[in-house]
């Protein structure tokens, strides 16, 4: 039995639930919508070139959960999930979860993007064990605030030790699967790293550690 991560958005899901999150905000009216969306947009190119500032992302993505009602919150993240993350979870990406599970792998997401978005993503693909980024919660609302380390580069190496210490577990046999040149810190930790529908920068480095290329989108031959 071995652990096989996996990242979520642009790897498991076919398409970015942070990204998406923002839009449907937009769509809502929740936010000023042409500039949150330039905003956001210009985030998520920084993001894929791997030049995000993280910090300066968190605190504009994080910023509608403190300034919204939890009821609020949880009816739009509902809709996200039927209009648009429900149609970006595909069988291959189910398939391949599948069959780490079949092997009696232990399954785990580790993802940026905060809880409040992705927990119930997750629940979808039956994986029981998530890392991501924790929106900090005062006991009453989101203050806006990041709890902890965000599970973003190197820091998703930091949280997956820690994760490893608390569950009794090893990197031995390990998998990780992801799209994104900013997760080689923990591809370069691993025994398994498989690029999964590449972006170029994570494409160029696959190919010169002979990595494994696969696709679950149909975007890679």
């Amino acid at each position: 039995m071995s652990l096989a991560i996996f990242d979520l958005d642009n790897t498991l899901l076919a398409g970015d639930s942070d990204y998406l999150w923002g839009q449907h905000l937009v769509a809502r009216g929740v936010v000023d919508g042409a500039a949150y969306a330039a905003a956001n947009a210009r985030f998520y190119e920084d993001y894929k070139a791997g030049r995000l500032d993280i910090d300066a992302f968190l605190a504009f993505a994080l910023r509608p959960l403190r300034d919204n009602p939890l009821e609020s919150l949880q009816t739009w993240r509902e809709e996200l999930m039927e209009r648009h993350i429900a149609p970006l979870i595909r069988q291959p990406a189910l398939d391949l979860v599948a069959r780490h599970r079949a092997a009696g792998d232990t399954l785990l997401v580790i993802t940026a993007t905060n809880t409040f978005v992705t927990a119930p993503i997750v629940a979808r693909f039956g994986i029981p064990h998530l890392i991501a980024t924790e929106p900090e919660h005062d006991g009453a609302s989101f203050t806006g605030r990041v709890a902890g380390t965000p599970a973003f580069r190197e820091g998703k190496v930091s949280r997956l030790m820690d994760w490893l210490s608390e569950h009794d577990e090893t990197l031995a046999g390990s998998h990780f699967y992801s799209d994104s040149i900013n997760d080689l810190p923990l591809l370069e930790r691993v025994d398994h790293p498989v690029a999964v529908d590449p972006d170029p920068l994570l494409a160029e480095a696959a190919q010169s550690r002979g990595w494994p290329v696969i696709s679950l989108h149909q975007r890679v031959s």
